[in-house]
Protein backbone atom coordinates (compact mmCIF):
# COMPACT_ATOMS: atom_id res chain seq x y z
CA UNK A 1 0.00 0.00 0.00
CA UNK A 2 1.34 3.20 -0.83
CA UNK A 3 1.42 6.14 1.76
CA UNK A 4 1.23 9.50 1.08
CA UNK A 5 3.82 11.35 3.77
CA UNK A 6 1.59 14.15 5.30
CA UNK A 7 1.59 15.95 8.40
CA UNK A 8 -1.54 16.74 9.15
CA UNK A 9 -1.75 18.57 12.28
CA UNK A 10 0.77 21.17 12.82
CA UNK A 11 0.93 24.80 13.94
CA UNK A 12 2.57 28.14 13.36
CA UNK A 13 4.06 31.47 14.93
CA UNK A 14 0.29 32.26 15.64
CA UNK A 15 0.60 29.55 18.51
CA UNK A 16 0.96 31.62 21.84
CA UNK A 17 2.13 28.22 23.42
CA UNK A 18 4.17 27.51 20.74
CA UNK A 19 7.18 28.92 18.88
CA UNK A 20 7.88 32.35 17.24
CA UNK A 21 9.49 30.26 14.15
CA UNK A 22 8.36 31.38 10.42
CA UNK A 23 6.46 28.26 9.17
CA UNK A 24 9.26 28.04 6.08
CA UNK A 25 11.30 26.10 8.93
CA UNK A 26 9.06 23.79 9.72
CA UNK A 27 7.49 23.53 5.70
CA UNK A 28 11.74 23.21 5.05
CA UNK A 29 12.20 20.91 7.56
CA UNK A 30 9.33 18.49 6.20
CA UNK A 31 10.35 18.92 2.58
CA UNK A 32 14.17 17.68 4.15
CA UNK A 33 12.23 14.71 5.72
CA UNK A 34 10.83 13.96 2.46
CA UNK A 35 6.68 14.91 3.18
CA UNK A 36 4.79 15.53 0.00
CA UNK A 37 1.61 16.63 1.81
CA UNK A 38 1.92 19.41 4.83
CA UNK A 39 -1.47 20.60 7.11
CA UNK A 40 -1.01 23.88 8.83
CA UNK A 41 -4.11 23.93 11.65
CA UNK A 42 -3.44 26.41 13.99
CA UNK A 43 -5.67 26.66 17.00
CA UNK A 44 -8.86 30.03 16.06
CA UNK A 45 -9.71 31.66 18.69
CA UNK A 46 -12.11 30.65 21.29
CA UNK A 47 -14.28 33.02 23.31
CA UNK A 48 -14.08 35.49 25.66
CA UNK A 49 -13.68 33.93 29.28
CA UNK A 50 -14.03 30.62 27.85
CA UNK A 51 -11.83 29.05 31.10
CA UNK A 52 -11.07 31.77 34.28
CA UNK A 53 -7.75 31.70 34.33
CA UNK A 54 -6.95 35.21 32.16
CA UNK A 55 -3.21 34.42 31.58
CA UNK A 56 -3.46 30.47 30.67
CA UNK A 57 -6.53 32.06 28.12
CA UNK A 58 -3.99 34.31 26.32
CA UNK A 59 -1.64 31.06 25.64
CA UNK A 60 -4.59 28.98 24.45
CA UNK A 61 -5.36 30.74 21.15
CA UNK A 62 -4.91 33.61 18.80
CA UNK A 63 -7.39 36.63 19.31
CA UNK A 64 -10.19 37.17 16.98
CA UNK A 65 -8.53 40.14 15.24
CA UNK A 66 -5.19 38.48 14.47
CA UNK A 67 -7.64 34.72 12.34
CA UNK A 68 -7.55 36.85 8.89
CA UNK A 69 -4.03 37.12 9.14
CA UNK A 70 -3.85 33.98 9.80
CA UNK A 71 -5.48 32.98 7.04
CA UNK A 72 -3.59 35.20 4.85
CA UNK A 73 -0.26 33.74 5.96
CA UNK A 74 -1.66 30.24 5.25
CA UNK A 75 -2.47 30.87 1.73
CA UNK A 76 1.17 32.64 1.01
CA UNK A 77 2.45 29.71 2.48
CA UNK A 78 0.29 27.16 0.07
CA UNK A 79 1.58 29.77 -3.41
CA UNK A 80 4.91 29.94 -1.91
CA UNK A 81 5.60 26.30 -1.98
CA UNK A 82 3.27 25.36 -5.01
CA UNK A 83 5.44 22.48 -6.74
CA UNK A 84 7.47 21.73 -3.74
CA UNK A 85 5.11 20.48 -1.43
CA UNK A 86 1.51 20.25 -0.70
CA UNK A 87 0.34 22.82 1.70
CA UNK A 88 -3.47 22.51 2.83
CA UNK A 89 -4.77 25.42 5.28
CA UNK A 90 -6.54 23.95 7.85
CA UNK A 91 -7.66 25.18 11.48
CA UNK A 92 -7.49 22.98 14.84
CA UNK A 93 -11.00 23.57 15.79
CA UNK A 94 -12.11 22.68 19.21
CA UNK A 95 -15.05 21.67 20.83
CA UNK A 96 -16.75 23.85 22.92
CA UNK A 97 -19.85 22.76 24.59
CA UNK A 98 -22.14 24.97 25.14
CA UNK A 99 -20.79 27.49 22.86
CA UNK A 100 -21.18 25.36 19.25
CA UNK A 101 -22.44 28.61 17.52
CA UNK A 102 -18.80 30.18 18.09
CA UNK A 103 -17.31 27.69 15.93
CA UNK A 104 -20.03 27.60 13.52
CA UNK A 105 -19.74 31.27 12.57
CA UNK A 106 -15.64 30.56 12.22
CA UNK A 107 -16.49 28.03 9.71
CA UNK A 108 -18.93 29.65 7.70
CA UNK A 109 -17.07 32.52 7.15
CA UNK A 110 -13.64 30.36 6.30
CA UNK A 111 -15.19 27.54 4.28
CA UNK A 112 -14.42 28.78 1.58
CA UNK A 113 -10.81 28.74 1.96
CA UNK A 114 -10.62 25.91 5.04
CA UNK A 115 -9.07 22.74 3.41
CA UNK A 116 -9.12 20.43 6.79
CA UNK A 117 -9.96 20.74 10.17
CA UNK A 118 -8.40 18.75 13.05
CA UNK A 119 -11.08 18.95 15.91
CA UNK A 120 -10.33 18.59 18.90
CA UNK A 121 -11.35 18.08 22.70
CA UNK A 122 -9.26 19.95 25.08
CA UNK A 123 -11.74 21.52 27.42
CA UNK A 124 -13.93 19.76 30.34
CA UNK A 125 -16.48 21.33 33.02
CA UNK A 126 -14.35 21.40 36.15
CA UNK A 127 -13.88 23.58 39.19
CA UNK A 128 -14.86 27.15 38.68
CA UNK A 129 -15.98 26.16 35.15
CA UNK A 130 -13.93 25.05 32.16
CA UNK A 131 -10.62 23.40 32.86
CA UNK A 132 -8.20 22.39 30.62
CA UNK A 133 -7.37 18.72 30.53
CA UNK A 134 -3.66 19.21 28.85
CA UNK A 135 -2.23 22.38 30.41
CA UNK A 136 -0.22 20.64 33.70
CA UNK A 137 -0.90 17.44 35.89
CA UNK A 138 -1.23 19.61 39.02
CA UNK A 139 -4.20 21.60 37.15
CA UNK A 140 -5.75 18.60 36.53
CA UNK A 141 -5.32 17.01 39.67
CA UNK A 142 -7.37 20.23 40.78
CA UNK A 143 -9.64 21.34 38.60
CA UNK A 144 -10.91 17.51 37.30
CA UNK A 145 -9.89 15.17 39.46
CA UNK A 146 -11.53 16.96 42.48
CA UNK A 147 -14.49 17.87 40.83
CA UNK A 148 -15.19 14.47 39.33
CA UNK A 149 -13.85 12.32 42.41
CA UNK A 150 -11.88 10.05 40.56
CA UNK A 151 -9.46 9.56 37.62
CA UNK A 152 -11.65 7.03 35.82
CA UNK A 153 -14.35 9.47 35.83
CA UNK A 154 -13.26 12.42 34.47
CA UNK A 155 -11.98 9.64 31.12
CA UNK A 156 -15.62 8.91 31.22
CA UNK A 157 -16.55 12.25 30.72
CA UNK A 158 -13.72 13.10 28.40
CA UNK A 159 -15.15 10.05 26.07
CA UNK A 160 -18.68 11.50 26.64
CA UNK A 161 -17.36 14.88 25.26
CA UNK A 162 -15.16 13.22 22.04
CA UNK A 163 -18.70 11.32 21.56
CA UNK A 164 -20.78 14.22 21.36
CA UNK A 165 -17.53 16.13 19.10
CA UNK A 166 -17.87 13.28 16.74
CA UNK A 167 -21.44 13.84 16.21
CA UNK A 168 -20.97 17.61 15.42
CA UNK A 169 -18.21 17.52 13.86
CA UNK A 170 -19.85 15.07 10.93
CA UNK A 171 -21.73 18.62 9.89
CA UNK A 172 -18.76 20.11 9.05
CA UNK A 173 -18.36 21.25 5.20
CA UNK A 174 -14.56 20.57 5.14
CA UNK A 175 -11.98 17.51 5.49
CA UNK A 176 -11.96 16.28 8.78
CA UNK A 177 -10.93 14.18 11.81
CA UNK A 178 -10.92 13.96 15.35
CA UNK A 179 -7.39 15.59 17.16
CA UNK A 180 -5.22 13.21 19.22
CA UNK A 181 -8.14 10.91 20.59
CA UNK A 182 -5.84 9.81 23.75
CA UNK A 183 -4.67 13.13 24.84
CA UNK A 184 -6.85 12.47 28.11
CA UNK A 185 -3.56 10.02 29.15
CA UNK A 186 -1.19 13.49 28.40
CA UNK A 187 -0.29 13.30 32.23
CA UNK A 188 -0.48 9.61 32.70
CA UNK A 189 2.64 8.74 34.80
CA UNK A 190 1.82 11.83 36.90
CA UNK A 191 -1.67 11.15 37.47
CA UNK A 192 -3.24 7.92 39.36
CA UNK A 193 -3.73 5.00 37.08
CA UNK A 194 -6.24 4.66 33.95
CA UNK A 195 -8.41 1.48 34.21
CA UNK A 196 -7.06 0.59 30.74
CA UNK A 197 -10.65 -1.50 30.52
CA UNK A 198 -12.60 1.93 30.19
CA UNK A 199 -9.83 3.78 27.11
CA UNK A 200 -10.31 -0.30 25.13
CA UNK A 201 -14.26 -0.14 25.91
CA UNK A 202 -14.74 3.22 24.49
CA UNK A 203 -12.50 3.24 21.47
CA UNK A 204 -14.28 0.32 20.18
CA UNK A 205 -17.66 2.18 20.44
CA UNK A 206 -15.63 5.08 19.29
CA UNK A 207 -14.86 3.42 16.03
CA UNK A 208 -17.85 2.78 14.18
CA UNK A 209 -19.23 6.28 15.51
CA UNK A 210 -15.95 7.60 13.30
CA UNK A 211 -16.70 5.68 10.47
CA UNK A 212 -20.58 6.14 10.41
CA UNK A 213 -19.87 10.50 10.42
CA UNK A 214 -16.90 10.22 7.72
CA UNK A 215 -14.57 11.24 10.16
CA UNK A 216 -10.78 10.22 10.36
CA UNK A 217 -8.01 9.99 13.12
CA UNK A 218 -5.10 12.31 13.78
CA UNK A 219 -3.19 9.76 15.14
CA UNK A 220 -1.04 12.34 16.64
CA UNK A 221 2.59 11.59 17.96
CA UNK A 222 3.13 14.22 20.33
CA UNK A 223 2.75 12.14 23.24
CA UNK A 224 6.13 11.01 22.22
CA UNK A 225 7.67 13.89 23.53
CA UNK A 226 6.02 14.81 26.59
CA UNK A 227 7.43 12.81 29.64
CA UNK A 228 4.72 12.31 31.52
CA UNK A 229 2.96 9.98 28.69
CA UNK A 230 5.74 8.71 26.51
CA UNK A 231 3.61 7.79 23.88
CA UNK A 232 1.12 8.26 20.95
CA UNK A 233 -2.45 9.52 21.51
CA UNK A 234 -3.56 6.80 19.59
CA UNK A 235 -3.15 2.98 20.30
CA UNK A 236 -2.01 0.38 17.92
CA UNK A 237 -5.46 -1.51 18.23
CA UNK A 238 -6.91 0.95 17.59
CA UNK A 239 -5.36 2.31 14.23
CA UNK A 240 -5.99 -1.28 13.30
CA UNK A 241 -9.44 -1.07 14.01
CA UNK A 242 -9.78 2.56 12.19
CA UNK A 243 -8.54 1.13 8.72
CA UNK A 244 -10.36 -2.00 9.17
CA UNK A 245 -13.80 -0.02 9.25
CA UNK A 246 -12.67 2.84 6.71
CA UNK A 247 -11.96 5.38 9.16
CA UNK A 248 -8.60 7.50 7.62
CA UNK A 249 -5.92 7.77 9.96
CA UNK A 250 -3.58 10.75 9.36
CA UNK A 251 0.01 11.29 10.61
CA UNK A 252 0.16 14.40 12.65
CA UNK A 253 3.33 15.35 14.57
CA UNK A 254 1.48 18.75 16.66
CA UNK A 255 4.36 20.36 15.91
CA UNK A 256 4.80 23.36 18.08
CA UNK A 257 8.48 23.87 17.21
CA UNK A 258 10.43 23.33 13.85
CA UNK A 259 12.13 20.78 15.28
CA UNK A 260 8.56 18.67 15.76
CA UNK A 261 8.35 18.14 12.05
CA UNK A 262 8.52 14.29 11.69
CA UNK A 263 8.45 12.45 15.41
CA UNK A 264 7.23 9.20 15.05
CA UNK A 265 7.00 8.85 11.65
CA UNK A 266 8.64 5.61 11.43
CA UNK A 267 6.14 3.93 13.63
CA UNK A 268 3.04 5.22 12.41
CA UNK A 269 4.30 3.94 9.07
CA UNK A 270 4.66 0.92 10.71
CA UNK A 271 1.14 0.68 11.78
CA UNK A 272 0.18 1.22 8.62
CA UNK A 273 1.99 -1.16 6.85
CA UNK A 274 1.45 -4.10 9.72
CA UNK A 275 -2.61 -3.07 9.01
CA UNK A 276 -2.47 -3.61 5.44
CA UNK A 277 -0.51 -6.81 5.66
Amino acid sequence: MAIMKWDGHTHTRFCYHGNSAPSEQYIDRAIELGFERYTLSEHPPIPQGWINDPALFRELAMPESELPDYMTYAQQMKRQYEGRIEITVGLELDYLPGRLDYTERIVDQWQGQLEDVVYSVHYLPGIDGIRCIDFTADDFRDGLIAYYGTMNKVVEEYYNHVEAAIDWAAKLPVRTRLGHINLIEKFRLALPDIDPSIIDRRLKAIVPRLAKAGIGIDVNTAGLRVATCGKPYAPEWFIRECIAQGVPCIYGSDSHKPDHVGTGWDWFEEQLTSASA
